[in-house]
């Protein structure tokens, strides 16, 4: 029998887990121009966690992550013409090896969507051909457009995660703010009908976690159909 689960309640989209519009009322994009960029002001928003910087090149204005001792009144370059500075924004194919960088675009002029959260930064490990390969805080190596342009240095807020909640209504905002439902019953506490690890004695699921390939949407739970389970060999 199907349940109505955490994931079709926030398709509806009640106020429970509608996010405040506010919060992303800015995008983070790299400007189509090159050319010599001074840091504006540098604030915070409830849906980053990392300070945005707002940034003056020549007439048009864009918002960028803050990096690490970046300062107001600052100036960086943006382009092929940059040095391989802290804050410059340039290709990957200039940046040399080993270099931290963050808001890295996945593909050249889409604006920056990797490593953006605070404290986080990769680094350039090798060049082959027209690729640039990027060791990212996942551990995963990927291979990008050499002409995808990224920020030099680390993404200021770091440390944030060792900062305590302190008082559960200052999490509840938090999490209001990035649309996350919390606090979350665990499904092992719930009824029969409302979930189907619910209705057990104790914190014992009683039944195999992983959820049949076909299984209606309401059954979805736990490990959808893994290739394989049990220990690697």
């Amino acid at each position: 029998m199907g349940k109505r689960i955490i994931q079709q309640r926030r398709g509806r989209g009640t106020s429970t887990y509608r996010v405040r519009r506010r919060a992303y009322r800015i995008k983070i994009a790299y400007p189509p121009v090159e050319g010599e960029g001074k840091i504006v002001k540098i604030f915070s928003l409830a849906g980053f966690t990392a300070p945005v910087a707002l940034i003056k090149v020549g007439n048009r204005f864009f918002y960028n992550v803050a990096t690490e001792g970046l300062e107001e009144g600052q100036s960086i370059i943006i382009g092929k013409n940059a040095e391989s500075k802290q804050s410059n924004i340039l290709p990957l194919r200039l940046i040399p090896l080993g270099t931290n960088v963050c808001n890295i675009e996945v593909y050249p002029y889409s604006g920056g969507q990797l490593v953006r959260a605070g404290g986080l930064s990769g680094v350039i490990t090798k060049k082959i051909k027209d690729r640039v390969a990027v060791l990212l805080p996942s551990k995963k190596e990927k291979l990008i457009d050499e002409n995808s342009r990224a920020t030099i240095g680390i993404v200021a807020g770091g440390g944030r995660t060792e900062k305590p909640w302190v008082k559960a209504g200052k999490k509840w905002h938090e999490m209001k703010a990035r649309n996350k439902l919390w606090p979350r019953t665990s499904p092992v506490k719930m009824n029969a009908v409302a979930h189907p690890f619910g209705g057990g004695r104790g914190k014992n699921i009683g039944k195999t976690t992983i959820a049949p390939r076909f299984a209606p949407p309401g059954r979805k739970v736990g490990l959808i159909r893994p290739r394989k389970t049990g220990r690697g060999r």
